[in-house]
């Protein structure tokens, strides 16, 4: 009797310690399962606009709010990782004037790698004209370029052409990154504080996963002789780039004499990026949710440039 009393006694134990256990392993599973992977590209620059040291997985820290995120994946966007749809959106209510910078992005063009399909649309009314379809043939992509029409044919939101752009736009597995030259000015909808379209350009752009590089360049009309206006047209567009992960290039109020060397800068952004992964936890939302990030390095004299938010799907 003393020894069977003995056996149950263990076989209760290890029945208590199975249900203590194996419900918390399941949590844990359940726990697992609710993270899911995002995926996004950033830049990764020196100072000045000056190349990198080679950055690892270890070296990169992923915040939202006050939790890191675990970095799955940090693959140089270079090799069969380069592809690159590059739309370059003139808005046709810049001023003839920019016919004398047309040189400068035709070589730009031309010196890009086969990897890079570029595309050349121009904003008008709303909407896209596209001049060039995306295509690895640059030499054949740059002659389509030609100087804006400048004129009030072209009086509307630039916003909502590169919406339009971005909406039609399907995903292909490459970078997908635009190059918007434009004032900035919203003169269909007006862009005081700001344009109303800014920030649903900027949503548009986020959830698709599309950076915005954006180049100033002068308007037609008196908006576009409007100091007040250029200047909030100009914040308009370094808040998208900003938002977005890209670079914004300015020269005072004024059409930069020579594009060359804001472009030479937009080169040396495209050819240092990075595809980051990291697993954060599932949205709640049915249609899934843009949720805050930052991505971060303790190395000295790197900087990282991404999106200020990331799409995060739902259950």
């Amino acid at each position: 009797m003393r020894k069977s009393g003995y056996t149950f006694s263990i076989f209760l134990v290890l029945a208590v310690l199975m249900i203590s256990v194996f419900p918390a392993h399941a949590q844990g599973q359940a726990a697992s399962s609710s993270n899911v992977p995002v995926t996004t590209y950033v830049t990764v620059l020196g100072p000045k606009y000056t190349a990198p040291p080679a950055l690892g997985k270890s070296d990169v820290i992923v915040d939202e709010g006050k939790q890191k995120k675990e970095v799955t994946n940090w693959v140089p966007a270079q090799g069969d990782k380069a592809g690159l749809l590059l739309a370059i959106v003139i808005d046709d209510a810049d001023t003839t004037d920019l016919a004398s910078q047309l040189g400068d992005l035709r070589n730009f063009v031309t010196s890009q790698p086969d990897t890079t399909n570029i595309g050349v649309f121009y904003a008008s009314n709303g909407t896209i004209q596209k001049a060039s379809q995306f295509n690895k043939d640059h030499e054949a992509v740059a002659k389509t370029i030609r100087m804006p029409l400048g004129n009030g044919g072209a009086y509307s939101s630039i916003y909502l052409s590169v919406m339009n752009l971005i909406k039609g736009w399907p995903a292909t597995g490459a970078r997908r990154e635009i190059l918007l030259i434009a004032d900035g000015i919203d003169r269909f909808r007006g862009s005081y504080p700001t344009s109303p379209d800014v920030d649903s350009t900027i949503d548009n752009a986020q959830k698709a996963g599309v950076m915005i590089h954006t180049l100033y360049a002068a308007g037609v009309g008196r908006a576009g002789r409007n100091t007040f206006r250029v200047t909030l047209g100009q914040n308009a567009l370094s808040q998208i780039a900003d938002a977005t992960g890209g670079e914004a290039f300015f020269q005072g109020f004024n059409t930069p004499i020579s594009f060359g060397p804001y472009l030479q800068q937009l080169d040396l952004v495209l050819k240092n990026q990075y595809w980051l992964t990291y697993a954060t936890d599932r949205s709640k939302k049915a249609k899934g949710e843009l949720r805050k990030f930052r991505v971060r390095t303790e190395q000295k004299g790197v900087e990282i440039s991404a999106a200020d938010r990331i799409f995060v799907p739902g259950p």
